[in-house]
């Protein structure tokens, strides 16, 4: 009980660093990667929130998640993703002071969303999308879920040069190799033993 406990207030905390983070990178005029720079894509080009578009860009990924990281990881994953939509846009209803330096930005929201992710996937959760893949592939192939994320976040970011500009979209690379560093070196596994207490409760109920 006392884990669980624990590993819940690790990922909120995680939560409301990474939302931070996300809500620093759009003051800079940035995104991000994965399904939270294609939720900012989307954000500029739209009327709606950020969290709306998070939370409605992340629901397919939840085949794959209850298919193969099991019912239990999914749940803590859903609440993770609504959990977040919501923290992001109560910030944007908060006047945060503006970092006057594309670049500093880009850094100090790379270390923030880097270090609020690895928080979140430690201890059994994740912010769905190619967080969900990343770690599906590090689990079933052992490839660095940092690896994916990096690749796939550089691929989205590309994408958003059309509306955010070429050089803001370089800079927004920079918070994705520091986040998606710090994801890679910090990883730990808990999903195996949330899979395998599933499989035993299910033997026992059997």
């Amino acid at each position: 009980m006392l884990d669980w406990l624990k590993r819940l207030f690790l990922v909120l905390i995680g939560l409301f660093i990474t939302s931070l983070g996300i809500k620093i990178l759009s003051l800079s005029q940035l995104t991000f990667g994965g399904t939270a720079g294609i939720a900012s894509t989307l954000t500029y080009a739209t009327d709606f929130s950020w969290g709306i578009w998070f939370f409605i860009v992340n629901l397919p990924f939840f085949i794959i998640s209850l298919q193969k990281l099991g019912k239990w990881f999914t749940v803590s994953s859903l609440l993770s993703i609504t959990g977040i939509s919501v923290v992001r846009d109560v910030l944007d209803q908060l006047s945060l002071p503006l970092i006057p330096n594309a670049v500093i930005g880009s850094i100090v929201a790379g270390l923030l969303i880097g270090i609020g992710v690895t928080l979140v996937l430690n201890n059994g959760s994740s912010l769905g999308g190619i967080h969900i893949l990343a770690l599906y592939l590090d689990e079933r192939f052992k490839i660095n879920r940092g690896l994916t994320i990096v690749i796939s976040d550089l691929l989205i970011v590309l994408t958003a040069v059309f509306i955010i500009g070429w050089l803001y979209a370089m800079i927004s690379a920079i918070s994705i190799i520091i986040a998606s560093t710090i994801i890679g070196r910090y990883k730990k596994s808990p999903i195996k033993e949330m899979v395998e207490k599933e499989e035993e409760a299910y033997s026992l109920s059997h």
